[in-house]
């Protein structure tokens, strides 16, 4: 329609001629402006990543998982923000600190399981199996308690031990054989027929 009436009046025709001129100006103006706005989004930068690798390190912190959180922060220090590293370096220090001091002793079962899950994770098993049996004697019960133990015996070594802790663990809760099945801890262990058949019951 629009175009039959520009080929009937020559009039509008050069008053469509105008408006499209205008129109020409206002697309040229906003592919302008794009253009300019385009080439200033961000890409991924060392910057970001040294960010992030802090920004997960505080986590961390606030976890108390100290281990992990100064093999972060030592990441953290690498990047190229000398405000970010150097702040980096002060958590550092303080990790190192944390980690030597000792720390207060568990009263309930459910703390000597947490500070026994965390010697795991930094792979003192011998302390760690102090907590958890202590942890057992005052909630034989638990599930989360033999499943951590399961832990402990497979990092251990001790593939039988595991597959009893483990074991009674789904016996209490059968959702811990789900979780296990994803858990790279049992990875030593996960093809021993006995413990396969534990996590996969009725898989030949």
């Amino acid at each position: 329609m629009p175009l039959q009436k520009k080929t009937k009046k020559p009039v509008k025709k050069a008053g469509s001629k105008l408006a499209a001129g205008k129109n020409d100006k206002s697309l040229n103006g906003k592919t302008g402006q794009s253009a300019k706005t385009e080439p200033a989004s961000p890409a991924p930068s060392a910057a970001k990543v040294q960010l992030q690798a802090f920004e997960r390190a505080i986590q961390l912190l606030h976890q108390r998982n100290y281990g992990e959180a100064k093999q972060w922060f030592e990441k953290a220090r690498q990047g190229p923000s000398l405000e970010v590293g150097a702040n980096a370096a002060t958590h550092v220090r303080m990790c190192e600190r944390r980690l030597a001091a000792p720390p207060p002793e568990p009263k309930s079962a459910e703390e000597h399981y947490n500070y026994a899950v965390a010697l795991i994770n930094l792979r003192n098993l011998g302390q760690a199996r102090q907590h958890l049996e202590t942890a057992l004697q005052m909630e034989p019960s638990a599930d989360h308690v033999h499943y951590a133990m399961a832990v402990f015996r497979a990092l251990s070594g001790d593939t039988s031990g595991a597959y009893d802790s483990l074991k009674r663990a789904i016996d209490l809760q059968p959702r811990n054989r789900m979780v296990a099945r994803q858990d790279s801890d049992f990875d030593a262990i996960g093809k021993n027929p006995r413990f396969s058949s534990l996590l996969y019951p009725g898989k030949e």
